[in-house]
């Protein structure tokens, strides 16, 4: 690519814009995972690319997923931590072909890995961590459960939206739950496509919308990136409450959350042991070698090789959960005390008005009386 320039580099994501709403595949533009995965191992035992799933990613091409829930539970069971009697330890060693990389589409070299639990949809494009080539990584995870107690005490929600449903198409059978984000996404979109009649170009698993008062999804082409139609759009509902809460009125915060607190370390990788067998797995891909391989295997090897394994750092799961303070019998009760109490002060009030009206009764009567007495004396 000696003649690509900054300027062929700003069309590359138009074209596969252009690709997508021709309703045309892309993964002959990216790497299949069998040519970067050297190896997997999970708990010790060997795993393959068929326990991955895939997704595209505008910023990130097409993406893998380790260990998914699907819909289809009977064919692919899920990996437990406790598999082999081990800790849930996910081994992967990758080669990425930094020589193929497309100049000026990226700022660097590596892979963009993010940890999070099966059943929540990856959101890479916002929370990934950015892994270098010539190192051995290691990501550990404390892992975090929040919990919000559902109405009347929060508005959190757990209902996916028709739109959510559209969206997690994208992702191949996946089993993703509810999640405020791709709801967020889903509706923007909506609205965009109302505006500018298409969507978002930074959305590419949006492109199934359910607009307010309709049923069935629909299939709507992507905006060009030079459109700043559907920039405007997102703005205008982002700040516009009316036009939110029409679009956007049922995403609420979750109820549940699983976060993945994480502490990375490295090493130096690989080995000299095991540069014969990179290079023999190099040679066997499908993907063209350098021009002078045969020279400068080693330092191909050094810029393209990265290690990663995951495991947890504690047994412990930190749980912030929210209780109600006063539960709906606790209302009850203090009400029916309350009202109790009140009424029988009311009562005690009443008849020490009548005691003094019966006293002041009486003592008029006394007067009147000793005021006859004293005239019939004279």
């Amino acid at each position: 690519m000696k003649n690509f320039t900054s300027e062929h580099a700003s069309y590359v994501h138009d074209y596969l814009v252009y690709k997508l709403n021709r309703n045309e595949s892309l993964l002959e533009y990216f790497y299949s995972l069998e040519s970067m995965l050297m190896s997997c191992s999970y708990n010790r035992m060997a795993c393959t690319a068929a326990n991955f799933t895939w997704f595209m990613s505008p910023q990130f091409g097409l993406c893998y997923t380790f260990n998914a829930k699907l819909k289809d539970t009977f064919n692919r069971s899920l990996k437990y931590n406790a598999d082999n009697g081990a800790d849930g330890l996910l081994e992967l060693r990758l080669y990425i072909h930094q020589h193929q990389y497309v100049p000026y589409l990226s700022n660097g070299i590596g892979v963009a890995v993010l940890v999070h639990d099966n059943e929540q949809i990856p959101l890479i494009e916002m929370t990934a961590m950015k892994l270098g080539p010539g190192r051995h990584h290691k990501l550990g995870y404390v892992k975090k459960i929040s919990t919000f107690l559902p109405a009347p005490y929060t508005s959190c929600g757990t209902v996916i939206t028709p739109g959510m449903e559209a969206m997690y198409s994208e992702y191949h059978d996946t089993d993703y739950g509810y999640f405020e984000l791709p709801c967020y996404y889903a509706c923007i979109q909506s609205y965009v496509y109302s505006k500018c009649n298409c969507g978002s170009p930074h959305r590419w698993a949006a492109r199934f919308i359910v607009p307010p008062g309709v049923d069935k999804p629909i299939h709507i082409p992507l905006c060009n990136l030079s459109d700043s139609c559907y920039t405007e759009a997102t703005s205008e509902i982002r700040n516009t409450q009316n036009i939110w809460t029409s679009y956007c009125a049922t995403c609420d915060q979750e109820c549940t959350y699983n976060d993945f607190i994480i502490r990375p370390t490295s090493l130096l990788a690989p080995p000299t042991y095991l540069l014969n067998d990179i290079k023999q797995f190099v040679e066997s891909t499908t993907i063209p070698l350098p021009h002078n391989w045969s020279t400068s295997w080693v330092t191909d090897i050094q810029s393209s090789y990265v290690s990663l394994e995951v495991a947890y750092e504690t047994t412990r799961t930190e749980v912030y959960s929210q209780q109600a303070t006063i539960s709906p019998v606790d209302v009850i009760s203090n009400v029916g005390g309350h009202t109790g109490l009140w009424i029988g002060i009311s009562f005690l009030s009443l008849m020490e008005i009548a005691e003094m009206i019966f006293r002041l009764c009486n003592s008029q009567c006394h007067r009147l009386r000793m005021n006859v007495k004293k005239k019939l004396r004279r």
